[in-house]
C-alpha cells in the first residue's frame, strides 16, 4: 500500500525517494545535533547531491509537492532554493546568472529571514559561535566543490565510495552531457574521453599541486634526495627481471621533471636504455636536467599528445593528472610501470615506502600483437 502511495508522490519511486528520505534524515541531524560540523557538512553534502538531483529532476509529480520540499530545503540548508536552482542552471546553460524575482523566490527569503530572525531571538550565542560559522565553511567547501568540478575543463571522477556517498556525483562529465538524467544512470554512461581525476572534486587540490611541493621539498635535501632513490631502485630492482624488457629498451617517463628519481634509477639498472623524460612544465624539465646526463632525452608536451608506438616502456607518476586506471586496462606500452598509492596493489607489486604511502604496480602485455593486459 506504501508503495502505491509513493509512486503516486513521486516521479522516480528507486531514485528520488532515498533522496526524499535522506534530507529529512539531514533535518534530524541537525535538530538532535546542531553543532558546526553538522552544519557545514550536512551544507555541502545536501548541496551536491539531494538538491543538486532536485534542480534537475523535481522529486514529486504534483507542483505542491515541489514548492513544499523547495521550501524544506531551503530551511534545512539556510539559503533559498530557487536561488541556487536558477544560478545551476545558467551555469549548465553556460550563461552569466541573473537573478528573477518570482514567488518561489521571495517565499524562500522569507523562510531564511525566518530562520535566522528566530536564531537570533532564541539562541544569539549558538548562532554567532556555531550556525554562522558552520554555514560559512558549508558555502566554502561547496565552493571548493564547484571550483574544482570545473577547473580548467569539467572533470569526473570514478571512485566507488564517493560516489557511493554523493550519488554518482562523481560523473559529473557525464552528468553535463546529459543533465535531466537519474543519478542512477550515470555510471552506464561514462565517457572514453572525459577528463578524469583520480580525486573528489572536494579533495582535488591534491590533485599534483601537493605532491609538486613535496617534489620541490626534496630538491632542497641531500639526505631526502638519497632517500627516494634508495626506495625507489629498491622497487624497481624487485620488478624489472620478470618484465622482460631488453638492454636496449626506450622507455617514456611521465612527468620525470623537477627531481628525475626514476631516470636516475632506470639509468643505473638499465644502462643501455634510452630514456624519454615527458613532461608538460618547461621549469620541471630544466630542473631535471642538472641532475641527469645527454643519455636522457626531454620532450616537454602532454603525454597524450606524444606517440607513444615506438615506446617499450611506460612509467607513470604519482602525481599523473588523469585516470590511472587507464593504464591498466589499455597500456600504452608492452609495460607499464605505475606508481600509485599503497593501498592499490595490482598484479606484481612492490612497496617504495610506507613513509610515501607509494607502491609500484606493473602492467603487461602478454605479447606485442595482443592489446589485452596481464598484471606480471
Amino acid at each position: 500500500m506504501s508503495v502505491a502511495v509513493d509512486s503516486h508522490l513521486l516521479r522516480n519511486q528507486s531514485s528520488d525517494a532515498p533522496l526524499v528520505a535522506l534530507a529529512a534524515l539531514h533535518a534530524a541531524v541537525l535538530w538532535f545535533y546542531p553543532t558546526m560540523a553538522t552544519v557545514a557538512l550536512g551544507l555541502w553534502w545536501n548541496s551536491n547531491t539531494v538538491s543538486h538531483n532536485f534542480i534537475h529532476r523535481p522529486f514529486f509529480c504534483r507542483r505542491g509537492g515541489n514548492t513544499l520540499f523547495s521550501g524544506f530545503l531551503t530551511l534545512i540548508l539556510g539559503f533559498p532554493q530557487e536561488l541556487w536552482r536558477q544560478r545551476h542552471l545558467a551555469h549548465h546553460r553556460e550563461q552569466r546568472p541573473r537573478l528573477l524575482f518570482n514567488r518561489q523566490l521571495v517565499v524562500e527569503l522569507a523562510l531564511v529571514a525566518a530562520l535566522w530572525g528566530a536564531l537570533a531571538a532564541s539562541a544569539p550565542g549558538f548562532l554567532v559561535m556555531v550556525y554562522l560559522p558552520g554555514f560559512l565553511l558549508g558555502q566554502a567547501l561547496c565552493a571548493v566543490h564547484g571550483y574544482y568540478e570545473h577547473a580548467a575543463e569539467t572533470t569526473s571522477h570514478y571512485g566507488r565510495c564517493y560516489n557511493w556517498l554523493f550519488f554518482n556525483d562523481g560523473y559529473h562529465v557525464e552528468h553535463h552531457a546529459h543533465p535531466a538524467v537519474s543519478w542512477r544512470e550515470l555510471p552506464a554512461l561514462a565517457l572514453r574521453d572525459a577528463r578524469v581525476s583520480r580525486w573528489p572534486a572536494i579533495l582535488r587540490w591534491l590533485d599534483g599541486a601537493v605532491l609538486d611541493a613535496l617534489e620541490r621539498f626534496v630538491l632542497r635535501s641531500g639526505f631526502l634526495q638519497g632517500f627516494v632513490l634508495r626506495t625507489h631502485e629498491r622497487a624497481f630492482r624487485r620488478l624489472l627481471p620478470g618484465c622482460g624488457l631488453r638492454p636496449n629498451a626506450r622507455v617514456a617517463i611521465i612527468g620525470g621533471g623537477i627531481f628525475p628519481r626514476t631516470a636516475l634509477v632506470l639509468a643505473k639498472l638499465l644502462p643501455g636504455a634510452e630514456l624519454v623524460i615527458i613532461d608538460r612544465d618547461a621549469a620541471s624539465v630544466a630542473s631535471a636536467r642538472r641532475f641527469v646526463d645527454a643519455r636522457v632525452r626531454f620532450v616537454t608536451a602532454w603525454f597524450e599528445g606524444v606517440d607513444h608506438g615506438d615506446y617499450d616502456a611506460v612509467v607513470v607518476p604519482l602525481a599523473h593528472r588523469g585516470d590511472r586506471r587507464r593504464f591498466y586496462a589499455a597500456p600504452p606500452a608492452r609495460v607499464v610501470f605505475v606508481h600509485d598509492w599503497i593501498w592499490n596493489a595490482r598484479g606484481h607489486s612492490a612497496i617504495i615506502s610506507w613513509l610515501l604511502f607509494k607502491r609500484l604496480n606493473v602492467v603487461v602485455r602478454v605479447a606485442e600483437s595482443d592489446s589485452s593486459p596481464s598484471l606480471c
